[in-house]
């Protein structure tokens, strides 16, 4: 794909596949092609402040993930390297053959680590900048093995009924007072396709991905972390073989919105450097 043929500032519908997905583009087209990948939650409209602040001499593409922002969610539950395909399926149709930079968070971040591992696909890539990126084993706490015992048990007496009965049953459970309280927030508030995507995608450590990755990534965190705390992003660095870690103070999980200036000073010379 020429760069005459990249879309224009502003925003868009494209299709990947039979997926419609909403973009929104910042920058000259001639520019620096960088995509920006959003966090669980968010939509492109989260990271733009940060895509319009680059300025000249970058073109910034930012998707709505399917399942948020604009885009329509998936129609079967998807993994991370699902969202992986569609992140290659997105690159080619907008970027073709380029070789593009990337800048991810939490949730975008964790779809990146998978694809960087892949060889296939790792050579699609240049730099690497990610913020608050998500994938790491967390610590747990007691309450978290308390809870997770006590849903078993609610659970169990359901498993012995037929199948039809049997999700009748647990429809009807996962609607309580009791059991809502188990689940994270995120959880709670989410239902159907997209509850089982959670699911699938917080049970996945990539921890095993990072001594695969050849790339040097830039890892830009928030001192204040609580969803991403800096232990995870310490055992990031420490499993990358070229990663690099810039620690923001006064910031937390979305750093570039705490603190727009310094996060954006940061991103645009990592990314003029090269």
């Amino acid at each position: 794909m020429t760069t005459s043929s990249r879309p224009a500032t502003g925003e868009h519908l494209i299709s990947i596949g039979r997926q419609q997905v909403r973009i929104r583009v910042f920058g000259e087209t001639g520019g620096k092609a960088i995509l920006f990948l959003h966090g669980w939650g968010c939509s492109a409209d989260t990271m733009s402040g940060l895509a319009s602040s680059l300025g000249p001499g970058f073109y910034v593409v930012l998707p709505d993930f399917p399942g948020f922002g604009k885009t329509p969610p998936p129609t079967q539950a998807w993994d991370v390297s699902d969202y992986g395909t569609f992140v290659m399926q997105l690159k080619e149709k907008v970027f073709g053959n380029d070789i593009i930079a990337v800048l991810a968070h939490s949730f975008g971040a964790r779809v990146m680590l998978k694809l960087l591992a892949a060889p296939e696909y790792a050579g699609a890539f240049g730099q690497i900048l990610l913020t608050g990126g998500a994938g790491m084993k967390p610590k747990r706490s007691w309450r978290y093995y308390y809870r997770t015992a006590l849903a078993k048990v609610l659970k169990t007496p359901f498993q012995l009924l037929p199948a039809a009965l049997r999700e009748q049953g647990l429809s009807r459970l996962r609607k309580t007072a009791v059991w809502r309280s188990l689940g994270s927030s995120e959880y709670s508030q989410l239902s159907g396709v997209m509850r089982e995507i959670f699911v699938k995608t917080v049970r996945e450590y990539l921890e095993p991905c990072l001594p695969e990755i050849e790339h040097e990534v830039l890892l830009v965190w928030g001192l204040n972390d609580d969803a991403t705390p800096l232990y995870q992003a310490e055992r990031m660095e420490k499993g990358l073989k070229k990663g690099v870690l810039i620690k923001i103070e006064s910031a937390g999980h979305y750093a570039f919105l705490d603190k727009p200036q310094q996060f954006a000073a940061i991103a645009k010379a990592y990314f003029e450097s090269k």
